[in-house]
């Protein structure tokens, strides 16, 4: 089964755009781990081009909290419907199983003891600054961090989380998560 992990930054805040839709936002760089041949690798917007034939050969999207935000953004670029492709949003999951949301940095801490290596305004601030090679730094760690957090659960049935200075697990049903869905091809190839 191919695996796509992925995370993106944006150019923008919320508070820029006067919306509160993802879509509104604008995207600065991708980030993604292959599980086909575990690469790692970031595209630029100049470089969307090449991202979405990787992103149809996916039996699953990974992410943390991109039912919610990332794909619904990505797919205001993509000239088909990343929707169509099977979706595993962690956070979601896992608020799923406990009844509320969670940071990536609190589960990712606590279940592999290894947390962000910054903020999302940094990855603002550096994508404003012109400094690419360090946003893609940050948003990579992100994608790992997933990626890993995904692997622990599907071994594990569980995630874990800090509060209040304990660690605590969330139980999580994975039993569907490595069976391929059929999705009908509603891509970027022309019929």
């Amino acid at each position: 089964m191919r695996k796509i992990t992925f995370d993106l930054e944006t150019k923008n805040f919320f508070h820029d755009v006067g919306s509160n839709d993802p879509a509104d936002l604008d995207i600065s760089v991708v980030c993604i781990h292959d599980s086909a041949d575990g690469s790692y690798r970031s595209f630029l917007e100049p470089e969307f081009g090449k991202l979405w034939p990787i992103l149809e050969e996916a039996d699953m999207l990974v992410t943390w909290n991109g039912d919610h935000f990332d794909i619904p953004l990505l797919n205001k670029y993509y000239p088909g419907d990343l929707t169509k492709i099977k979706s595993l949003d962690l956070m979601k999951e896992a608020a799923k199983a406990l009844g509320r949301r969670l940071k990536l940095d609190t589960v990712a801490e606590a279940t592999l003891g290894v947390g962000k290596n910054g903020l999302g305004a940094d990855a603002l601030v550096l994508w404003q600054n012109g400094e690419i090679d360090k946003l893609i730094d940050y948003c990579m760690n992100d994608v790992k961090l997933t990626k890993e957090l995904y692997e622990y659960a599907v071994a594990n049935k569980s995630l874990k989380y800090k509060e209040f200075g304990a660690v605590k697990e969330i139980k999580l049903d994975t039993a569907s998560w490595e069976i391929p869905a059929f999705a009908a091809m509603t891509y970027t190839l022309p019929f």
